[in-house]
């Protein structure tokens, strides 16, 4: 099946964040976080929202500021509703953002331990658990889970058992 101008243009973009991805990975922050606004710069906006969603994400752990961290992970999750939102769009690209949607509100849900908002995480906490059924048993599902397990114990959130279940976090003595 032959591919459209369209499609070969998102795969290009997906393709240099991916690249700007690897530098970050690296250990090179702030070029990382340059040449993911510029790539921002570019796609603008109004672009398409796979684009913005997953630049976003990753933008968001480029920054220094907890404040700023969080401005990009609410854009991230703008950017996926817009595609989850029941509007025509590609499926494929709907499939993909859905698969996010745990990590997103991990990452959520973190910003806000950070700047000291435990209701608020504990809220996308929950989101990212929930979310989290979805996906697969595979290296990325696993890692997800295991990292929403690890925020829940930072937070003291007690979990019997059975996913769904959510309540008040322990009282420490």
């Amino acid at each position: 099946m032959a591919k459209g101008p369209e499609q070969t243009a998102s795969d290009a973009v997906m393709s240099r964040i991916g690249q700007v991805v690897i530098l970050q990975h690296a250990g090179d922050r702030e070029e990382a976080r340059d040449r993911f606004l510029a790539l921002w710069a570019e796609i603008g906006e109004d672009g398409d929202p796979l684009h913005r969603c997953t630049l976003a994400h990753y933008l968001a752990d480029a920054q220094d500021d907890p404040a700023d961290e969080l401005a990009w992970d609410l854009r991230a999750l703008t950017a996926a509703e817009e595609l989850t939102d029941g509007r025509p769009t590609e499926h494929e690209s709907a499939l993909a953002v859905r698969a996010l949607y745990p990590s997103l509100h991990l990452n959520l849900a973190a910003d806000y331990v950070k700047l000291g908002r435990g209701g608020a995480a504990r809220t996308h906490l929950h989101r990212a658990r929930t979310a989290a059924a979805t996906l697969a048993h595979d290296s990325y599902g696993d890692g997800v889970r295991a990292a929403i397990t690890r925020l829940e114990l930072r937070l003291g959130e007690d979990r019997p058992g059975e996913t769904g279940w959510w309540g008040p976090p322990r009282q420490r003595p």
